[in-house]
């Protein structure tokens, strides 16, 4: 399979292609109402037409009885267990405990049987043992949406990697602030770490009975 026209260019020395596994599970990064809410700080304009995108993932990995991983971030107050990256980054002051910026959105809600990630640093692999659930599900691929598409996404997709399932991030199911710095990523991703794939093809590989 190929994950289809996507607009990133493959080239050269990084003319590579992963191919989707047999046991896929899709990874919701970060889509909570901070990126939604045009009066956050880390608000993304393109983030409601990625989460309308991410609730068909969903509805696909949800049929066909595939793993379903969502992701948040919650700091204590003052953010003390945020180290260096709640420092860098002063936006984060949304994500402490009890802000509604850090709820997801009433149509993307995790059921009780949905794993639910709580973090502190982009990735959501990062001191997490999210590893080691996947693997004891026997999971091998990750379909992969979220915000934002050059922190969270991207920490996350190539963690993916390093641990050993196969990334495929979804284009039109991220958003990032600025389009130039979204397709940067995407490109970097694509060249090195990923597969960047059309909604079409993420569903084929929730939907393989391989």
């Amino acid at each position: 399979m190929e994950p289809g026209d996507t607009g990133v260019t493959r080239a050269g020395a990084f003319a590579g292609h992963i191919e989707p596994g047999n046991s896929p599970a899709l990874l919701l990064v970060d889509m909570v109402q901070a990126y939604l809410q045009a009066d956050s700080p880390l608000y993304c304009d393109t983030a409601a037409a990625a989460l309308n995108c991410a609730l068909k993932l969903l509805g696909a990995a949800r049929s066909g009885g595939r793993p379903v991983v969502f992701t948040n971030v919650v700091y204590a107050p003052g953010g003390t267990d945020g180290g260096i990256f709640y420092k860098k980054v002063p936006a984060l002051k949304v994500f402490e405990r009890g802000s509604p910026l850090g709820d997801f959105p009433p149509t993307l809600r995790p059921s009780p049987e949905e794993l639910v990630v709580t973090k502190q640093y982009p990735s959501a692999f990062f001191k997490t043992g999210l590893d080691r659930w996947l693997a004891e599900r026997g999971v091998d691929t990750l379909v992969i949406a979220g915000f934002s598409t050059s922190g969270c996404v991207r920490a996350s997709g190539l963690d993916a990697l390093q641990y050993g399932f196969a990334p495929f991030i979804v284009r039109e199911a991220c958003a990032d602030r600025q389009a130039e710095t979204h397709e940067a990523n995407l490109s970097d991703l694509q060249a090195k770490y990923a597969e960047v794939c059309t909604p079409e093809f993420a569903l084929s590989i929730l939907n393989s009975d391989a």
